[in-house]
């Protein structure tokens, strides 16, 4: 018998590694932590009080490199033009001098530092690609057609790398109180944000589909780390489980779609559906169909939703603030990247199924939180419905609506982490002081904690001045515009249900009365500064939300290969 062997000559694709900084920091970052970490288990107490500061400087060193490298210039050529490599010295020596007196400052463990300086240096290289590759080339392949550059997947970067920056301050004095030691937490954090990160730029279903699992798998034992508390390893399962039913849902639609188009390359799969009507599109229609009941299961849109008040109630309280800002993130810039830019011209055919999703989520979500005592489970359908808000931006289809959709993201991101920083701090050892008679009082104890998360509350029901007024009005002119009147009187209403929940809450900080029993609050530096940041933006946003305005506008979701 013989074979005839058959040459097939395959293209190696164009790599454009400026493009891929972000993610390679991310994942060589945790890499690097697991390395330093399994040669040092624990290092003296002298000793990390010399290690943090000197991260602290190298952090400042390593955002100035990654910001020059991710862009078309050396290291801030035109500063260095302007003022003379000798001042660009001085100037960069300061500023790694305040960073590690900031760190020191702080007083954060090893783990969080490492991880914060991992989070800001994706961060400056996410405004490096900005600022010189996307002004000067425009959108651009990274990684051959599967992996691509754009103004909305560099939103979604950087809202991921802040979240990160945040989150490991929250994290940081959470684990010490709850007595997990070690450094899984914030390595899970950043394989799982680096899969995020793959989801807002995949150019292709499958690279999409295994930044999923990689964001999703390490989130599901992040919310069962908490090994005191039966509830966060029933919240693990409960994740896991409904999980694994929304990627077979995913995967099950990605191969219909494939069978539908012949490709599984959203480029490929675009450019076939433009120019030809597919008479016999069932195929295309059920994959349709999956692919929503996959992504809606990621956002916590109803009905897919039933997983989120349990987890959310039962996971550490840090790594909720990060479910709710860079899961939703990620899982938000899919859908856009796969039905309003891919089946754009097919936009007819989903628009009605996203469309009553959207509804069902807002109604869901209003109604529902306002029946809840514990504050935690409050917040998780606030999240349902803030998604519920998101889609009806996804459902207009349109330049504005993704501009709205790009904008509710990051506003809602330091939000989400601010009011789950605050109950961080609130809920104690066992991490369970969550329910609204634990806030009872909160204003007379704590005061400044106490307005913080009314500033938060009030963003979140669209008080105006705050950035939560403006994005749920960018949304609903989306609608409006798209004609979908319905829809947007529908989230109006349900805005002021909503308010209902928020004014429970604050009626509690400020009118309740703490036990006498009630524990004294303390609020670490590191936990405090994450909340502050999270302040100064939503208010910054909701006065001035005009740069923020520019920019989601400029953050336009294309599909572009390399070369």
């Amino acid at each position: 018998m013989m074979f005839t062997q058959i040459s097939v000559p395959v293209a190696r694709p164009e790599i454009v590694w400026e493009g891929l900084a972000p993610l390679i920091i991310l994942s060589a970052g945790a890499l690097l932590i697991v390395m330093f970490r399994s040669v040092i288990k624990q290092l003296p107490l002298r000793v990390t009080a010399q290690a943090v500061p000197a991260v602290g400087a190298a952090s400042v060193v390593g955002m100035c490199l990654a910001y020059g490298l991710a862009g078309t210039d050396a290291v801030f050529a035109g500063v260095r033009g302007d003022i003379g490599d000798g001042v660009f010295v001085f100037g960069l020596a300061v500023a790694a001098a305040i960073g590690a007196a900031g760190a020191r400052m702080l007083r954060v463990g090893l783990d969080a530092a490492l991880t914060s300086a991992i989070g800001l240096t994706t961060l400056a290289a996410t405004f490096g690609l900005w600022n010189d590759r996307l002004e000067v080339d425009g959108a651009f392949g990274a990684l051959g057609n599967q992996y691509g550059i754009d103004g909305f997947s560099l939103v979604i970067t950087g809202v991921i790398a802040a979240s990160i920056v945040l989150v490991s301050l929250l994290l940081d004095d959470y684990l010490r109180r709850e007595g997990i030691d070690g450094v899984e937490m914030y390595v899970l954090m950043l394989f799982s944000a680096a899969g995020g990160v793959v989801m807002a730029g995949a150019n292709d279903l499958i690279v999409l589909f295994l930044g999923l699992e990689t964001l999703s798998i390490a989130v599901y034992v992040m919310a069962a780390m908490h090994v005191r508390r039966s509830e966060s390893q029933e919240a693990g399962l409960k994740y896991f489980v409904l999980g694994a039913f929304a990627s077979a849902f995913l995967l099950y639609g990605i191969a219909l779609v494939y069978g539908a188009t012949g490709s599984t390359n959203l480029i490929e799969i675009r450019a076939f559906l433009a120019p030809v009507i597919l008479i016999d599109n069932g195929l295309l229609m059920a994959g349709f169909a999956m692919l929503i009941v996959g992504f809606g299961f990621k956002v916590a849109a109803a009905p897919f939703h039933a997983w989120t008040p349990d987890v959310y109630q039962g996971a550490p309280t840090p790594v909720v603030a990060f479910m709710a800002s860079v899961v939703k993130a990620a899982g938000f810039a899919a859908i856009v990247r796969v039905f309003v830019v891919t089946f754009a011209d097919y936009a007819a055919d989903w628009q009605p199924a996203v469309y009553g999703v959207a509804l069902l989520t807002l109604i869901v979500g209003s109604f529902m939180a306002i029946v809840q005592r514990d504050v935690k489970r409050m917040l998780a359908y606030s999240s349902i419905s803030h998604a519920g808000f998101i889609l009806v931006g996804v459902q207009a289809a349109s330049p504005q609506g993704i501009s709205a959709v790009a904008f509710y993201i990051v506003s809602y991101a330091f939000l989400v982490i601010g009011s789950f920083g605050v109950l961080s701090v609130v809920s104690g050892v066992g991490d369970r002081a969550t329910s609204l008679d634990d806030l009872d009082g909160l204003a007379k104890r704590r005061p400044a904690l106490a307005l913080a998360f009314t500033i938060f509350l009030l963003a979140q029901a669209g008080v105006p001045l705050t950035s939560g007024f403006v994005a749920k009005f960018e949304v609903i002119g989306a609608a409006v515009e798209a004609r979908s009147f319905w829809l947007a009187i529908a989230a109006m209403v349900t805005a002021v249900v909503s308010a209902f929940l928020y004014l429970r809450i604050v009626l509690s900080i400020y009118l309740g009365e703490p036990a006498d029993d009630a524990p004294t609050i303390h609020v670490p530096r590191s936990a405090g500064l994450a909340i502050a940041i999270a302040v100064a933006i939503t208010i910054v946003v909701g006065v001035l939300p005009d740069e923020l305005d520019s920019i989601t506008r400029n953050a336009i979701p294309q599909l572009v290969a390399a070369g």
